[in-house]
């Protein structure tokens, strides 16, 4: 199975609800590696690197609905792996 590399852009009540220690407990569950940052414009950014259909499990877990907090959006942008990345940290 290919690595890649998963960025997602997470919009709605994302910030100060648990939002990306959810996020932390679900990409850890898959086994993928990155970061979930809270952005200046009141998104979530969540980087997510490894086997891509962990990936794609992380990315339909951020869309489903049952997230704390409200997502009213996600929009993605798939790419190739970059070295560097160990465990998954919030930010």
């Amino acid at each position: 199975m290919t690595d890649v590399r998963l960025t997602a852009w997470v919009r709605g009540h994302v910030q100060g609800v648990g939002f990306r220690w959810w996020t932390r407990a679900r990409a850890l569950e898959l086994g993928l590696t990155g970061w979930a940052r809270n952005t200046d414009d009141g998104r979530v950014e969540v980087v997510a690197q490894g086997p891509e259909k962990s990936c794609a499990a992380l990315l339909a877990l951020l869309r489903d609905g049952h997230t704390p907090g409200r997502v009213d959006g996600v929009v993605e942008r798939w790419s190739e792996t970059k070295g560097g990345l160990q465990g998954f940290v919030e930010r």
